[in-house]
């Protein structure tokens, strides 16, 4: 009889030890296959054997790199994970904000540390000889994605030399024209229908018009401003439920950018051959991805949860004095933001890569 009472306490025992256990460790289920953005960094992973080397570890057995083509409206990364077709996907973490705040239930997973002036530009076409710097903009025509870093660096850019853009509630110094499309925000400005935009030099759409002499640079963001230090940062986010489920897949996706991150810098010339033909780009556009100074794909990741969370909350505040009418109407608390970046993949956390 006490050899039974004790295998009965035994019992109870691991159920508690499995009740108090971080939720998403002990419960967590094991995925099969995963749905991941083709990008520069992940066709690396696949081509190295890194993304089998991690989620073999987790029992994920396929990787599937999808690619989201170059006609995709900015946003749409964000539909395919509410609806399940990418499992982890890639936004600034202005846009992820403001994503969360329309209703998408995701959580960030990393993010990355602070911007830089390089990463959006504001940009004219290169024969346009009326704008030059900033000041030039003033009565002109401004157009490029809303919910994009094409809108939240220029904003700020702009208002530092007192040019602010119209805003749905007040008419600017600058006529704003939204345009989710990167490609024709660009072919835009080139054909002299507007007469600036803000994109990322090194995204796909862009690169080539500016290795080609077609765009100039004619402003940046402050060193110290609000792009720079929380607004431009990089983050992944995915839905909650996914995340909860399966978090040692998280971990192995966050284990593989790290290291394919590791490779790419250190091998720039291989990395930009296997680049050109997984994207489809010239090895030189690849190389400008890997090289130009605002690429995103390969920077250094933020550790601390609680920074991202304040970069957050302190862009919410300062975007809606800006006239973002978004986050106004739908703004996010504090409790909100902090359950928003998962501090279980930040220093600290169950599922931390960082030591």
């Amino acid at each position: 009889m006490k050899h039974t009472v004790t295998q009965r306490f035994s019992a109870i025992a691991a159920v508690v030890l499995g009740l108090l256990s971080p939720i998403g460790h002990a419960n967590a289920d094991v995925l099969p296959s995963i749905n991941l953005q083709l990008s520069p960094w992940t066709v690396v992973a696949r081509a190295k054997g890194i993304f089998k080397e991690e989620f073999d570890k987790v029992g994920t057995k396929e990787v599937n790199l999808i690619a989201s083509g170059g006609a995709e409206l900015i946003g749409a990364e964000t539909a395919a994970v509410s609806k399940g077709a990418i499992s982890i996907a890639q936004r600034m973490i202005y846009p992820a904000t403001v994503h969360r705040a329309n209703g998408l239930d995701g959580v960030i997973v990393w993010a990355s540390e602070p911007s830089n002036r390089y990463r959006a530009p504001v940009l004219a076409a290169a024969s346009n000889q009326s704008v030059n710097s900033l000041v030039d903009l003033d009565g002109k025509k401004f157009g490029s994605s809303r919910i994009s870093c094409y809108w939240s660096a220029p904003t700020e850019a702009l208002n530092s030399v007192g040019l602010p853009l119209d805003t749905r509630q007040k008419k600017g110094r600058v006529r704003y024209e939204s345009i989710d499309n990167p490609t024709v925000a660009i072919s835009a400005v080139i054909s002299g229908a507007t007469d600036a935009t803000t994109v990322h030099l090194a995204a796909g759409n862009a690169t080539g018009a500016w290795l080609s002499g077609k765009l100039k640079v004619v402003g940046h963001t402050p060193d110290d401003g609000v792009y720079v230090n929380h607004a431009g940062r990089v983050t992944y986010f995915a839905k909650r439920e996914f995340v909860n489920k399966y978090p040692e897949a998280v971990k192995a996706f966050l284990a593989s950018r790290e290291r394919a991150m590791e490779w790419v810098l250190n091998n720039v010339d291989e990395a930009a051959k296997i680049i050109a033909k997984e994207t489809r780009v010239p090895q030189e556009v690849a190389k400008f991805q890997i090289t130009h100074p605002g690429q995103w794909e390969f920077m250094q990741g933020e550790p601390n949860a609680d920074r991202a969370r304040t970069s957050i909350k302190t862009f919410i505040d300062w975007y809606i004095k800006q006239g973002d009418d978004i986050l106004a109407e739908r703004s996010l608390t504090n409790t909100q933001v902090d359950s928003f970046v998962d501090g279980r993949f930040f220093a600290g956390g169950t599922h931390s890569i960082y030591r």
